[in-house]
């Protein structure tokens, strides 16, 4: 497992995002697909993100990402949201025919963290922290911090 890193920490993001078009309207097509996934690579860079993985259904999109702990990610999230809905409208005008209003996006979204272990290997890791300095503390009559 190759870790990220900057000058003072090392990390291993991983994000799963869904984004749902307004009103579940059925407009992605592998050419819709590929130029959302070609706006979000543009945009990703500029908040320290890379895209891992990217696929569509009908209605919604299915993102998978990395990024650095001083990314901002629901700002990324809207500037991606924000741009790809008014250039999808502008390069694709069959879109506007299938939605309602000008949005493009539904205003929520799902965000998911993700990566190595399962969360109840790490709750139990993080658990057993110390128990081998607590009991040695307790034998010897000392509390441990």
């Amino acid at each position: 497992m190759e870790l990220d890193n900057n000058a003072h920490s090392v990390f291993l993001l991983y994000y799963h995002l869904v984004l749902v078009v307004k009103y579940r309207r059925q407009v992605f097509d592998e050419t819709v697909s590929e130029r959302s996934k070609e706006i979000f690579v543009y945009i990703a860079p500029k908040y320290n993100i890379m895209l891992q993985e990217w696929n569509y259904d009908k209605d919604h999109v299915q993102i998978l990402f990395r990024a650095h702990p001083n990314s901002e990610i629901s700002k990324f999230i809207n500037a991606y949201k924000s741009a790809s809905s008014r250039l999808l409208k502008k390069e694709f005008p069959q879109i506007r025919q299938k939605l309602w209003k000008e949005c493009f996006w539904s205003q929520s979204f799902c965000l998911l963290t993700t990566g190595g272990a399962p969360i109840e290997v790490i709750r139990k890791y993080i658990e057993s922290q110390g128990e081998k300095s607590r009991k040695r503390g307790r034998s010897y009559g000392k509390q441990s911090i």
